[in-house]
């Protein structure tokens, strides 16, 4: 793709940066809302195609396995030959993918076109976070921009949820990819003509061809693994091969980087505390939930509809306060409590009855997740990005990026496991059908209540506790030094 001349710092200074931004957070607000948007509208593809409920599952994983296998590659990429060229890229693919999902007239094809779409979402959304941080290298305006993205990021999968079932049930499943295009295509032109276009550090910098694929490789085989778990279980002969061979490949791609001379990626960004930390929180963190879905009988627009207040909560957080809080306390200080926040949802959760009302019942922990997501993520996002330089910016959004998606991924399938043996036994036992479900649910939120307890200790004791002038410092030294690339931990 053809990069148009870089407009002029000046110009970037001012207004347009804001407006740039925003065009950029429009980009990763489509993707994140793609992700959820389609779950609603499995049952009409279900129908319409003729999939079979095995089958079906092809149209989520199509998509996960490059999205999550491909996110440190792109981000990488961005470093090497530009992140606006990447970002570019991987829009016109998403978007022309878009398309083909939404004529799919067989199963093929809209699967065929699922793998292409979420790797075209992995280049686009891997680099996002480092343009951001390039853009905006003063304190004040980087946590307030990290704030917009936070809500954005975190928030698309309720968006998601409330856009799926109004789509699906006004028109029809087509609509969901139809929707991309002009979306797309709007915010690669605005691109073109409002983001700044700096040159990477070039291939000569870290082309490492034989660990790129290696990592890659290794990284599509575990999602691919996680997301087999359901059907297969975590003791089966296939989970434990093919785990044991992705592990292999990223501990041999790592062993790789640590001996040439120019790495894909350069392990110096490891030595800082606050960049592990903050990854190893997130892996944490990131979890789903379903109760509302299967226990209370919401349908889709409902359940879009119930999370909306956390939705608006979660905005207020991220875009009026987050900046604020972490400018006077520092980004540990802020994200420790929202952590705590988080957990409270989830026991919350956890006392749900089968008949449980909105307003008593679902409401508060949804509010209380709401408070502390708005708060937590753009908090984590700021220290992932910490120790990023002008030349490893992207590798260090795609590592954030890859964490939430694979997290997400393996704590979905362990949580998923866990409950659907408690909810087998109840229903062993005789219980009602949603009672067992229910049953099922409760542990789940349990063992992730725990696990953002771990979070929490994680944070309390990994994450530096920089002051926001000395954050502000640090961001400054980063931006302006350029490491050699041959240096590694």
């Amino acid at each position: 793709m053809t990069e148009t001349p870089a407009i002029t710092d000046s110009a970037q200074s001012g207004r347009s940066r804001w407006v740039a931004l925003y065009v950029l957070c429009a980009s990763v607000l489509m993707i994140v809302i793609d992700a959820t948007i389609v779950n609603v509208a499995l049952p009409s593809i279900q129908d319409d195609l003729s999939f079979s409920q095995s089958n079906l599952a092809w149209v989520i994983n199509a998509y996960l396995i490059p999205f999550g296998g491909l996110l440190l590659l792109a981000g990488r990429l961005g470093d090497l030959i530009g992140q606006r060229r990447i970002f570019l890229i991987g829009l016109t693919v998403f978007t022309a993918a878009s398309v083909l999902c939404a004529v799919a007239q067989s199963q093929g094809m809209l699967i065929g076109a699922r793998f292409v779409q979420g790797a075209g979402g992995a280049l686009t959304s891997a680099v996002v976070l480092g343009m951001i941080v390039t853009m905006f290298p003063e304190p004040r305006e980087q946590a307030k921009a990290i704030g917009v993205y936070g809500f954005v990021a975190s928030a698309g999968g309720s968006i998601g949820l409330l856009a799926g079932g109004v789509l699906t049930d006004a028109i029809s499943w087509h609509w969901i990819f139809f929707i991309n295009v002009p979306v797309g295509i709007a915010t690669v032109v605005l691109t073109r003509r409002l983001v700044k276009a700096p040159a990477g550090i070039g291939l000569g910098g870290g082309a490492d061809v034989p660990g790129a694929v290696v990592l890659t490789a290794g990284l599509m085989l575990g999602v691919y693994t996680i997301l087999q778990v359901g059907e297969q279980g975590w003791g089966s002969a296939q989970t434990l091969a093919l785990g044991g061979v992705s592990l292999l490949m990223v501990a041999a791609f790592v062993v790789r980087q640590a001996r040439i001379a120019n790495p894909l990626m350069p392990l110096r960004l490891f030595r800082s505390r606050n960049v592990v930390g903050a990854n190893l929180v997130m892996a944490f963190l990131v979890a789903g939930m379903f109760y509302l879905q299967r226990i209370l009988g919401y349908s889709p627009l409902e359940v879009g509809l119930a999370f909306l207040p956390s939705t608006l909560v979660m905005g207020t957080m991220s875009l009026r306060y987050s900046d604020r809080l972490q400018l006077r306390f520092g980004p540990k200080a802020t994200l420790l409590p929202a952590v705590l926040l988080l957990g409270v949802g989830l026991l919350l959760f956890s006392r749900t009855p089968v008949d449980g009302n909105y307003l008593t019942d679902v409401l508060p922990p949804t509010v209380l997740i709401g408070l502390g997501a708005g708060l937590g993520f753009p908090s984590l996002m700021t220290l992932a990005m910490s120790g990023a330089t002008p030349s490893d910016a992207g590798l260090s959004s795609g590592l954030i990026n890859a964490t939430v998606q694979v997290g997400g991924a393996i704590g979905l399938a362990v949580l998923a496991t866990l409950a659907t043996e408690r909810t087998d036994g109840q229903l062993a036992d005789g219980e009602p059908v949603a009672s067992a479900l229910n049953s099922g649910y409760h542990l789940a939120f349990l063992i992730g209540a725990v696990l953002v307890g771990v979070a929490f200790i994680l944070g309390l004791t990994v994450l530096r506790a920089d002051s926001p002038q000395e954050a502000g410092d640090a961001g400054a030294a980063n931006a302006q030094r350029e490491p050699a690339l041959s240096e590694v931990s």
